[in-house]
């Protein structure tokens, strides 16, 4: 359990699957099925995007895109803004620009390793 606790903190984004392989070279006989039971134990999960994150709960409202019909003729009309991961150096790093949609122009950008309300705002 140590190892796995160890290659993980190198890792974040290693999943039982990369954990398996790094202990099996490491000349220790596991499967995956162990190695998915201690990492569930120690509360361990890989870092990496989920299945249907885009989906919505059928209970919230649902607003129609108000930008469908507007024609964009300058700058400074409409901005977009995302956030989006971004692996360096092994690491996921958030990524947050705005844009403005005439000119593609990024107005700003803003690189974080943590979701905090400062970075969002």
């Amino acid at each position: 359990m140590d190892l796995t606790d160890q290659e993980f903190t190198k890792h974040l984004f290693y999943g039982t699957r990369r954990v398996t392989i790094w202990l099996k070279r490491q000349e220790y006989s596991v499967n995956r099925k162990r190695v998915q039971r201690l990492m569930r134990l120690m509360g361990l999960e890989g870092i990496c995007l989920k299945r249907n994150l885009s989906k919505g709960e059928q209970e919230n409202r649902i607003y129609l895109c108000l930008l469908r019909n507007l024609e964009i003729t300058h700058s400074n009309q409409v901005w977009s803004t995302d956030i989006t991961y971004v692996k360096i150096r092994g690491e996921c790093m958030c990524l947050t620009p705005i844009m403005d949609w005439y000119s593609r122009y990024v107005l700003s950008w803003k690189l974080f390793n943590s979701l905090e309300v400062s970075f969002c705002l």
